[in-house]
Formats: C-alpha cells, sequence, structure tokens
C-alpha cells in the first residue's frame, strides 16, 4: 500500500515548532486534515485533535508536534545572544547547529550556536577542555552586522523570542533518514498519511478513533488534555531509543514495555506484540530507560482511565541528530493499522 509518509515527513521538519511556539504547525495541520475532509479541532493551550465516530470502545492515537529549542534569554555585549533550552537539548548535541530566531513582531533572523571564543586558535588549554554550557561560554552568532547589544536589540530581537534548530533533512539511497525532530515528527507523518488512507476509503476503522497531535510533549504536559473522555486506548505513536544495550531497530517498529515513569498496560501491550507477529511486522519489544516518557504517561496522570501503550520507529541520537529507515516508518504504519 502505497504511503505518503516522507511527504508529509518534509513538510512537517520545514515548520519550525520549538516547544511554545506552536502556531503555525497547527495551521498546517488544521489545513492538511481539512483538505483530507476532516473536521479539526484546535486545543486552547495548542495542538488539534481530529475525531472519528464507529462503533466500540475509543482508541486515541497520539504524536507530537513539538521540538527542542531555545528561547533567547538577553542580548550579550557584543550583539550575540544568550539562549536557554526549551526541553532536553545538550550542549554537546546543539554546537554549530544552524538556527532561526523567530520575534515577536514576525521577523526572523538565522544564526549559529558557537562557542563565545569560537576559534580552535585563540583558545588556551583551559578553554579547549572546558565543558561546554549555555550559560557560560556558548552563543547564538547572528548573520547580521551586530557589534554591539544595541545592534541586536535594534533588529527587533528581544528577551523571550523563540529559537528554533534548522533539521537537516536528507535520505539516503538506502532508504535512511537523517534529520533533527524525526522525534516526533516521522510519527505525526505516520498518522497523517494513515488519516490520508482513510480519507481515501483505503482502510475502514474498526472503533471510534481520535488522532491527537500535541504540543508541549518536550516538557511534560502535552497528552494531559484535547481528547475524548470516553477513550479507553491511549497509544502514543513516539520514538523508539536504538542504543548499546537496546533491542530497538531503526528498520523495525519498537513495541515499549516500560519507560522511566511506569510500565506500559500489560494486556494492551500484549495485543501490539500479538497483531506485530500475526501479521509479520518487523518489531522490537524494549524498555525505554533511564530517561524517557510519553503523552500516553500524561494522560494516565492526568487521571485518565486508560490503557496506556507506546509505539514508534527505532532512532538513533534521540535529542541529537537522528536517524531512522522508511522500514521502521512503515512496520509503525503497519501496526497501527492492524489495531484501529
Amino acid at each position: 500500500m502505497q504511503t505518503h509518509i516522507l511527504s508529509y515527513l518534509e513538510a512537517i521538519l520545514a515548520i519550525d515548532s520549538p516547544t511554545g511556539y506552536c502556531r503555525r504547525a497547527d495551521d498546517y495541520m488544521c489545513a492538511e486534515l481539512a483538505r483530507l475532509g476532516f473536521a479539526p479541532q484546535r486545543l486552547v493551550k495548542g495542538g488539534v485533535c481530529v475525531n472519528l465516530e464507529g462503533a466500540g470502545e475509543r482508541l486515541t492515537l497520539a504524536a507530537h508536534m513539538d521540538t527542542l529549542g531555545f528561547m533567547v534569554q538577553r542580548i550579550l555585549e557584543n550583539g550575540t545572544l544568550q539562549v536557554t533550552p526549551v526541553g532536553g537539548l545538550p550542549a554537546f548535541y546543539a554546537l554549530d547547529t544552524n538556527l532561526r530566531v523567530h520575534t515577536r513582531e514576525g521577523k526572523m533572523y538565522t544564526g549559529t550556536l558557537r562557542r563565545r571564543n569560537a576559534c580552535i586558535h585563540l583558545m588556551t588549554a583551559e578553554e579547549r577542555k572546558a565543558e561546554m554550557t549555555y550559560e557560560d561560554n556558548l552563543c547564538v552568532t547572528l548573520d547580521e552586522h551586530v557589534k554591539t547589544a544595541q545592534d541586536t536589540e535594534e533588529l527587533g530581537i528581544s528577551c523571550g523570542d523563540f529559537v528554533a534548530v534548522e533539521p537537516d533533512y536528507r535520505v539516503t539511497e538506502s532508504g535512511y533518514i537523517k534529520s533533527r525532530f524525526l522525534d516526533d515528527k516521522a510519527s505525526c507523518a505516520i498518522l497523517l498519511s494513515l488519516l490520508r488512507e482513510i480519507a481515501e476509503g483505503k482502510i475502514t476503522p474498526t472503533r471510534p478513533l481520535s488522532f491527537l497531535f500535541t504540543q508541549y510533549e518536550e516538557i511534560g504536559h502535552g497528552g494531559a488534555c484535547g481528547f475524548p473522555v470516553d477513550t479507553r486506548d491511549f497509544l502514543a505513536i513516539d520514538i523508539g531509543c536504538v542504543g548499546p544495550k537496546q533491542h530497538s531497530d531503526e528498520r523495525k517498529v519498537t513495541i515499549a514495555t516500560k519507560d522511566s515513569r511506569y510500565p506500559y498496560h500489560y494486556e494492551f501491550t500484549n495485543e501490539l506484540i500479538a497483531a506485530a507477529k500475526k501479521a509479520g511486522i518487523p518489531h522490537a519489544v524494549d524498555m525505554l530507560l533511564p530517561a524517557y516518557g510519553s503523552d500516553a504517561d500524561v494522560a494516565l496522570n492526568a487521571g485518565y482511565d486508560i490503557r496506556h501503550a507506546l509505539i514508534g520507529p527505532g532512532v538513533v541520537e534521540t535529542h541529537g541528530y537522528e536517524r531512522t529507515h522508511m522500514d521502521g516508518l512503515e512496520a509503525t504504519l503497519a501496526l497501527v493499522r492492524e489495531i484501529i
């Protein structure tokens, strides 16, 4: 069955959406869902939900549109910017990335996150060995003729402006997909592709469905609201973590059994594993430890009486310059098809 995952992924990745700066991402999602014939609803805090009715017990499928990023904390004397991270973006993953600064007046400027003393020929031995921190020795250098704080202020840049990291999206001939923010825009693309198949009559759901595209997942409250209270099963579509001690694989769908907060619902997780086995879908059963949480956890914390679970494509270098494979995206989509 033909999917449209990559075309959706490229479109979503092109929209800057660090946590808290969500309007443009919500606009895109609402426009595409309406184009497909659905009736999307905006959440007040940010996020989009679309509900499909039917007989049986409701399944809510969630993926998050928000990404890691920064906000301007202050303008330094030489016109560069000190930034504070939004979400868990460690400095060693962010150094030398290209950025886009969005002002509250709607202007956009490009820049780069660098060491404050960025020339290796001018560094002391101590500077070379120093730990990189946003507070002490990193800054954003703007691609503008600025030499003082006043120069930068005159551009309209100020405290609280959002700073987005350019994703640097690319697809290799061998099927690998490299980009920042595959977490979790790859999952958003998977759910959009599924909704397109439903709209085109290629798939007929067997139960009521809700599709929740959240904001604020990266800071812990994305899935706390916005979906119907009659939801019985809540499935977060997020990333599986590929690493030395993990079972997850870039070319498979990960089915999570536990993360840093809770075990996932035992029977619901068993149903996912059984569906993957029955359909011959490449999958890995894994734990996501020690620093992982999901919108499904948040929904449980919010007091919903639900069965919660998590699946997603295997991803390397999570929160950095991530990589997955088209096979992993297709396997995730195939498993979701089996359970709706």
